[in-house]
């Protein structure tokens, strides 16, 4: 899809601007590629394709930061992938209506919105932390992976809230954890995809290199102190807007 030069302009600003807050938390910004393409007229195809491409480069960049930092562990992480690598895939396979795709991805952009707005890091306490048993860390992550390949995310805009809120790991540990899942994910979802001729992404060079280098400023920013709250709540507040224009727009 061709854009206007003012237009590639804006997207690559805002493409910019949610690499940069999403990955200092550990996130790909999936939700809000998807929120900024959503104002552009990109078909359903096309947006979760695309986002899913930006979130393994995005999220990418932050596991290696906070690896780098100390604070991936394997053993946290593992018991999530364990079902959300194969139901993610099987959900980048599957072929919703545009309806049903625009709820679940309103959903998505609610959540995301929570997240970036509430500081459940504050609310889940500074200590006590217990990673979960395997019984519980599997079927989450499978619901959410399956979820994540069919709205085009991630996934780390469900799990770190939950961890977070849980108690299953300090917030660094969180943001880590959610990076590996991210990234796992969305190549199962890309996979799915492609598998079922579902894949359709736009690889304009100037969103990719917004994306990268908000990625690369927001990892090492978040894998040293916290993103910076004012901020966080006006994308929040950006992402809710587009929530409801989605809603608006079919019903």
């Amino acid at each position: 899809m061709e854009f206007p030069l003012i237009s590639v302009l804006l997207i690559c600003g805002l493409f910019f601007l949610v690499a940069l807050l999403y990955s200092s938390v550990g996130h790909g910004g999936a939700s809000g590629y998807l929120a900024v393409m959503s104002l552009f007229a990109m078909t359903p195809k096309e947006m979760a394709s695309t986002a899913l491409i930006l979130n393994i480069l995005v999220a990418g960049i932050s596991l290696i930061a906070y690896i780098r930092a100390g604070h991936f562990s394997f053993r946290l992480s593992l018991p999530f992938l364990i079902l959300s690598i194969p139901l993610a895939f099987i959900g980048g396979m599957s072929h919703v209506s545009t309806t049903i795709y625009v709820v679940l991805l309103t959903i998505a952009l609610v959540a995301a919105a929570v997240r970036l707005i509430v500081q459940f890091e504050q609310l889940s306490g500074l200590k006590n932390y217990s990673a979960p048993a395997p019984i519980a860390a599997v079927p989450v992550g499978g619901a959410i992976g399956f979820i994540s390949g069919v709205v085009g995310v991630g996934g780390g805009i469900f799990l770190s809230p939950l961890m977070l809120l849980l108690r299953w790991a300090d917030p660094k540990k969180t943001a880590a954890t959610s990076a590996f899942f991210i990234v796992a994910n969305s190549c199962a979802g890309i996979a799915g995809r492609i598998s079922q001729g579902n894949f359709s992404a736009t690889t304009s060079l100037p969103f990719l290199i917004a994306a990268v280098v908000g990625g690369l400023l927001g990892a090492r920013w978040g894998a040293t102190r916290f993103s910076n709250l004012t901020l966080r709540r006006l994308l929040g507040l950006a992402l809710m807007i587009a929530a409801v224009k989605l809603l608006l727009s079919v019903f």
